[in-house]
């Protein structure tokens, strides 16, 4: 929220500094006298305008940066989570005493391919790749993708950190 209020502030400021010079061009093209001003004041109003449109810059390089940091962040988080689940699945299947081949039925399954889709993946008939499946189930103690779905997802929250 603190980056919002940043965010409208130099939006502001940097709306109010280039209508200065837009309505000082209007009046200039139409000919129209605006409030007459000596020269002094005018320069100190177009500096103050100038300036104000320089921290607006700089703020906005600011928040950008600030922006790519917290994606960075993100990211890592993301990768080190991802690294994680697939450490978790590993476990799993190490646990449940999955074959080579069921494992790679399993990350199939997991990844939402139906059936045929993992049988023309790996070059086998859909006999094999179902009865791969039943195994997995039967070994995981589950019924359905679903349920192993859900198995994986319920351990997987208990194991993140609580922030």
């Amino acid at each position: 929220m603190k980056t919002n209020h940043w965010v409208m502030g130099t939006a502001s400021l940097q709306l109010l500094c280039a209508s200065f010079f837009i309505l000082d061009f209007a009046f200039n093209l139409l000919g129209l006298r605006a409030i007459p001003l000596s020269w002094q004041w005018r320069e100190l109003m177009e500096i103050m305008a100038a300036v104000g449109l320089v921290i607006g810059a700089m703020v906005a390089v600011w928040l950008i940066a600030q922006i790519n940091a917290q994606r960075q962040r993100t990211e890592s988080q993301l990768k080190l989570l991802g690294g994680a689940f697939y450490e978790m699945l590993d476990e799993y299947f190490t646990q449940w005493q999955l074959t080579p081949a069921e494992r790679e039925v399993a990350l199939y399954l997991i990844k939402g391919y139906g059936t045929q889709e993992i049988a023309q993946a790996r070059g086998k008939s859909d006999g094999t790749v179902k009865a791969q499946t039943n195994a997995i189930y039967r070994k995981a103690q589950v019924s359905s993708r679903h349920a192993l779905l859900a198995s994986l997802l319920d351990e997987l929250l208990v194991q993140l950190p609580e922030s």
